[in-house]
């Protein structure tokens, strides 16, 4: 029944109508390779049998691979290839480089405001309000008390602690470095051991440790990451949209090309974003536009290979997406806290060169499937 109305589904839009499927069974011929492994399962050893049937798979793989290379497929496989590899590089490059870009702001930003107290000696205090942004280096803190407060992107240096009490404390990007710390108590905190680094500990206590990972929804630069992905990902939505709407209106091509280059304008601008929100802004309309090119070149690869070939050719392409989206990762990342022209640079370069190259690929839009 399927085939029936596949068959008659194709030779309706062929302009043939009346032709009549006539198959009444169907019986699946047997190749050479199929004979040779049968008789080899009826002999030799389990490793014999095993080899042979992968070996047999293996030929038969190649032999899909190489018939990718046949004259006819050979120049709009090249392009391609080219095509998905400079929409992966840039598109998951970019990727990586938004959140981890706009966290690199954040800090920059809370950098430029911190506080420096140097050699401060502090005794009998109680800190009852809140520490933040701060770096305290050198200090002294005797018989001082911390209570029910937060510190939050606050760094001790070679800072002593003698006769000092922590309790009720939530910490956020806060650590002790090369301090000294006596006859301390440390009460219903989140000052875990690996907090404090290269430390040295005398008779000092820690009680009812808070449990779990703290995260604190006030802070932006908590969430600055998730926000970031979310409103990507929620970008793509309305490409979504447009893209199945005029796919077969203006073709694959134009769909493909269009979106590409307007997905290097909006990285090029990415130059002259020097605040969170312009680069946030940015991010959304590259998510948006780029994702039309996405489904473009997923419907355009499937139309262009016959059935026998189009599972083979999708599964390499798809492969050469991934090859892609794992150097421009290591690659935009290393650039983080560097430079952002190389990166933006290096997107908006294949975006450019992947748009123009698809513009030569052929139109599949009134094409029927083989």
């Amino acid at each position: 029944m399927i085939l029936r109305n596949v068959h008659d589904t194709n030779w309706k839009a062929k302009g043939e109508p009346e032709r009549v499927f006539t198959v009444t069974n169907i019986k699946t011929p047997q190749t050479q390779e199929d004979e040779f492994i049968e008789i080899q399962s009826d002999t030799g050893t389990a490793f014999q049998r095993w080899s042979v049937r992968h070996m047999t798979m293996l030929q038969q793989v190649m032999a899909n691979i190489m018939s990718l290379s046949a004259p006819e497929l050979r120049l709009q496989g090249l392009f391609l290839v080219i095509v998905w590899f400079c929409l992966a590089f840039s598109y998951h490059g970019l990727g990586v480089w938004f959140p981890d870009m706009i966290k690199y702001m954040q800090y920059e930003e809370y950098q430029s405001k911190v506080k420096v107290f140097h050699r401060e000696r502090v005794e009998r205090f109680h800190f009852n309000f809140s520490l933040v942004n701060q770096l305290h280096r050198e200090g002294q803190y005797v018989h001082d008390k911390f209570a029910n407060i937060e510190i939050r992107s606050v760094k001790f240096e070679d800072s002593l602690f003698e006769n000092c009490y922590f309790e009720d404390i939530k910490s956020t990007n806060t650590f002790f470095e090369n301090c000294t710390i006596k006859n301390t108590m440390f009460y219903n905190t989140d000052l875990w051991q690996e907090k404090f680094k290269d430390c040295r500990m005398e008779n000092s206590t820690f009680l009812h440790p808070k449990k779990g990972c703290h995260l604190n929804f006030k802070e932006e630069n908590d969430i600055v990451i998730y926000l970031v992905s979310f409103l990507g990902s929620l970008a793509v939505l309305p490409g979504n949209i447009i893209s199945a709407l005029f796919m077969d209106k203006i073709g694959r091509i134009r769909i493909i090309g269009g979106s590409m280059l307007v997905s290097s304008g909006c990285t090029f601008l990415l130059l002259l974003s020097f605040s969170q929100g312009a680069v946030i802004c940015w991010q959304c309309l590259f998510y948006g536009a780029s994702v039309a090119a996405w489904n473009g070149l997923e419907v355009i690869s499937v139309e262009l290979y016959p059935s026998a070939k189009r599972g083979t050719a999708f599964g390499i392409l798809n492969a050469i997406c991934k090859f892609a989206a794992i150097i421009s990762s290591f690659i935009f990342a290393a650039f983080i806290g560097v430079t952002k022209i190389i990166p933006i640079f290096m997107a908006f370069s294949a975006l450019v060169c992947g748009g123009l190259l698809a513009l030569k690929l052929p139109e599949t839009r009134e094409k029927i499937l083989s």
